[in-house]
């Protein structure tokens, strides 16, 4: 009967690959090809925003997390996350529809020169070619497990390919819109199995499953341990998952060309907040579908450790129902679900990776702008190109030993603190020039280095001390604190520059001219 499986996961395959293709129609621009002309629904887009955030390992972890001590914590941390958009929805977003861009970084470029919006771009697909390398290489783990139990045995990098190879097809040809529709229909696939699987464990489980789950403290929404160095080194502090997770989501949200992208492909500045606002709130849907997964599968399995279950980590917990609790097809669906998490992030990434090299890099090197079909032909080689070093990069994960996941977790806390602290530079510290925020840039990166890989703190747990890292949710307020200390303090050096940069900052909306094709020509 597994092999009725097996062709619900190929029918997906196939049918997500027709579906982009058929919702892009032709690309007739560059523009058209990285935000759709600006004519997305909202509500696609925001469903979009999920899909891109949302990994395998999202959709695997939080049930076990919820199981094994975590409780809601993950519901936690999306409050804050829900803080931050509507921050970045009411700041940043009418920055960039206001002034015509298709790239976050071009405001960089408006407010401080060419220079600086080239840096950040360089370190935003560098910093995500090595975040979406980890994470593509992490998602074929579970999926090779699931398929060997399928009775297909896929090694890694036969499954990284396979991967990449049907996300680009969509990606390469449909551009922003093939890549915003598909998302779409994966986020409602991995959460309607969440909900279907959800309502399965309901019926095994009854009332009284709810209730002793409850009892277990599996339904905790709030850590409420005040002790300063938990706070510091745990994602589920309140103050954390709040304030910290807040910052973090401006960070991520409004400074990360692989959020923003989408965002700009909204129709009006309205539409655009509304579709970032909702990803919040739908982000909050989904870590309390999954959390709700893992409490009831702790009264399903009443109680037992993941030992007991023979199962060799948290991770197992979730795919090992799917296989073995859920009907033949429905199982089947359920893995095409986390198939599609993979697939959503890694065509997000690659559209946004090839849309910041054109827009950003090629224009802050060049000084000559290319003509509309020889950009749309370089979009596509830079999506191939981008899409063959992260299969690669992600293959030469499959001989390590190390904790890829941990590995992915902590890129972002290199970079978010220097790319947020940058455009709030630009807002806040109006004296600043471009030399002020390129050194500033460079040495938050710097310094941020030194604190992921070396900062540590003391927690004493139960009479027993380690040393933990500093939360990722903290990294990014200590880089935009760097960030605006140093480029603050130069700018004290110097005679306030001329009133004409920034000046994209306070054009009306629909004022600015269409960036992709004048930023050059302005200099």
């Amino acid at each position: 009967m597994r092999q009725l499986d097996l062709v619900v996961i190929v029918v997906y395959l196939i049918g997500i690959a027709w579906i982009g293709l058929r919702k892009a129609g032709r690309q007739k621009s560059a523009k058209d090809y990285f935000v759709g002309e600006s004519h997305m629904p909202w509500w696609t887009v925001s469903f979009s925003v999920v899909a891109t955030e949302t990994s395998v390992l999202t959709v695997i972890s939080v049930p076990g997390g919820a199981y094994s001590g975590q409780g809601f914590g993950n519901v936690e941390l999306a409050l804050g996350y829900v803080v931050g958009r509507v921050v970045v929805a009411t700041v940043l977003i009418p920055l960039y529809k206001r002034g015509g861009f298709v790239s976050a970084y071009q405001y960089l470029g408006d407010r401080f020169g060419l220079k600086l919006q080239g840096l950040a771009s360089v370190t935003f697909v560098f910093t995500r070619l090595l975040a979406e390398g980890v994470r593509l290489f992490a998602s074929a783990i579970p999926i090779k497990l699931l398929l060997d139990e399928f009775g297909v045995h896929a090694s890694y990098r036969v499954i990284i390919v396979v991967i990449t190879l049907v996300t680009v097809v969509y990606t390469y040809l449909g551009g922003i819109k093939a890549v915003i529709w598909t998302d779409a229909i994966q986020m409602v696939l991995y959460l309607g199995g969440a909900v279907l699987a959800v309502a399965v464990l309901s019926a095994h489980v009854g009332g009284d499953g709810y209730a002793r789950a409850l009892d277990a403290g599996k339904f905790m929404l709030f850590d409420t341990d005040f002790d300063l160095a938990h706070i510091l080194t745990s994602p589920f502090a309140l103050p954390t998952a709040i304030v910290g997770g807040a910052i973090f989501a401006m960070a991520s949200h409004g400074s990360d060309q692989l959020i923003v992208q989408r965002v700009l492909a909204t129709k009006t500045l309205r539409e655009g907040q509304k579709a970032m606002i909702a990803s919040g709130v739908f982000v909050t849907v989904q870590f309390a579908a999954f959390s709700l997964v893992g409490a009831l599968l702790w009264s399903y399995n009443e109680g037992r450790s993941f030992s007991e279950l023979g199962l060799s980590s948290s991770d197992n917990l979730y795919p090992e129902f799917i296989l073995h609790g859920l009907p033949v097809v429905v199982s089947g669906l359920l893995v095409a679900g986390i198939l599609g998490a993979a697939m959503g992030s890694l065509s997000s990434a690659l559209n946004s990776m090839s849309n910041s090299t054109v827009a950003d890099i090629i224009h802050s090197f060049f000084r000559t702008t290319p003509s509309e079909e020889a950009l749309l032909r370089l979009a596509r080689w830079m999506t191939l190109v981008w899409a063959t070093l992260m299969a690669v990069f992600a293959c030469a994960f499959s001989a390590s030993t190390g904790n890829v996941y941990l590995t992915g977790l902590t890129i972002a806390g290199y970079t978010y603190g220097a790319l947020l602290g940058a455009f709030l530079l630009g807002r806040l510290v109006r004296r600043a020039n471009e030399a002020d925020s390129v050194v500033a840039f460079l040495v938050t990166i710097g310094v941020m280095t030194y604190i992921v890989r070396v900062v540590k703190i003391d927690v004493t747990t139960d009479g027993t001390t380690v040393s933990q890292a500093i939360a990722a949710q903290w990294l990014v307020p200590i880089g935009v604190l760097i960030t605006l200390v140093v480029g603050g303090a130069l700018s004290l050096f110097h005679r306030a520059p001329e009133s004409g940069r920034g000046a994209a900052a306070d054009e009306e909306p629909g004022a600015g001219p269409d960036r992709l094709t004048t930023t050059a020509d302005r200099n």
